[in-house]
């Protein structure tokens, strides 16, 4: 490790723990009836109604949910209903998607299906990314996003303004990726365990120190439900604002539209893709330490953040006193 205390890599073997988890899932998802009941989970249908759709006793289903549940892959949210947990759809995500023949208006999850304000998201964002994707795509990505963020009950009072921010971050980022819009500015992502501490701090000293000259983006391995109060008041201490950041699970297309992807302690978790620059900063979680301890991160992460900027070519500002 360099003095900094940065670490570069391209990748790392898992751990053992890692490794136990990861085999465990994947005997599961060797079963296809496992891999059927995560598929129609993941496309928004009834607990009650796997049965019924699926043409499958209720002994089976329940064994199947077990099966799923002891993997780490499903849990029961708030009201009793079994969801995919973030993790699983980062990671399995795309084994749930038909393939062979080419996808139809029909295969996206129904609009019908979500709640009303949610499919007014769904339309809205349709129609501002109508040039670069099909309604398809987006109605996708909102049900996704949704379900994605609904798993955290804490959101739920605002949560169809937050699925309307999410998707199109996500839809942007997707953009990004693709090569369908061509940015002018690097693209940051930073990634840590619950995104409500180090990986928000490093956003917001980017967005204070770099402004427009920079497009960063904020993840989390199994993200919290909210910014924990006492990041936003470090900040504010040193007068770096934390406005309209939220912890948000991690997904592919943000890692594939990064040209840097810095992690924090979230392990595996985060794809590997060739063309980025990826980097891991050594910092304890701030929120495990008393109030001197989280202000002694804070400043590091700023260090860390201003010698990011110079690798870019970019001047930061000068500390404030």
């Amino acid at each position: 490790m360099s003095d900094d205390g940065v670490r570069h890599r391209i990748g790392k073997p898992l751990d053992p723990e890692s490794a136990r988890l990861r085999a465990a899932q994947a005997a599961v998802l060797g079963d296809a009836l496992n891999l059927r009941v995560l598929s129609a989970l993941a496309a928004g249908a009834p607990t009650a109604e796997l049965s019924e759709i699926l043409y499958v006793d209720d002994a089976r289903i329940a064994a199947s949910l077990a099966a799923l549940s002891s993997a780490d892959i499903v849990r029961r949210d708030v009201v009793g209903e079994y969801v995919l947990t973030a993790d699983a759809w980062v990671r399995f995500g795309r084994l749930l998607v038909e393939t062979g023949k080419p996808r139809s208006e029909s295969s996206a999850p129904a609009l019908g299906a979500l709640p009303p304000a949610i499919e007014t998201v769904a339309r809205d964002l349709a129609y501002r990314f109508a040039s670069t994707f099909s309604g398809e795509t987006v109605s996708r990505y909102v049900a996704e996003s949704y379900l994605l963020l609904g798993q955290r009950a804490r959101v739920s009072g605002h949560l169809s303004a937050l699925t309307a921010r999410y998707a199109a971050d996500r839809l942007d980022a997707l953009a990004s990726a693709k090569g369908l819009v061509l940015r002018g500015t690097p693209e940051v992502l930073f990634v840590c365990v619950q995104n409500a501490g180090r990986s928000q701090m490093a956003a917001a000293y980017v967005s204070h120190l770099a402004g427009s000259a920079v497009h960063v983006r904020t993840a989390g391995s199994s993200p919290a439900s909210e910014i924990n109060p006492r990041i936003a008041a470090a900040l504010a201490e040193v007068g770096v604002p934390l406005t309209d950041a939220y912890p948000k699970p991690l997904t592919d297309e943000v890692v594939q539209a990064a040209d840097y992807v810095i992690t924090m302690g979230c392990g595996d978790a985060c794809p590997v893709y060739p063309g980025r620059r990826y980097m891991e900063w050594d910092l304890e979680d701030p929120l495990d330490h008393d109030d001197e301890g989280l202000r002694e991160i804070r400043d590091a992460v700023r260090q860390r953040v201003e010698l990011l900027l110079e690798e870019m070519g970019l001047h930061p500002q000068p500390a404030r006193r």
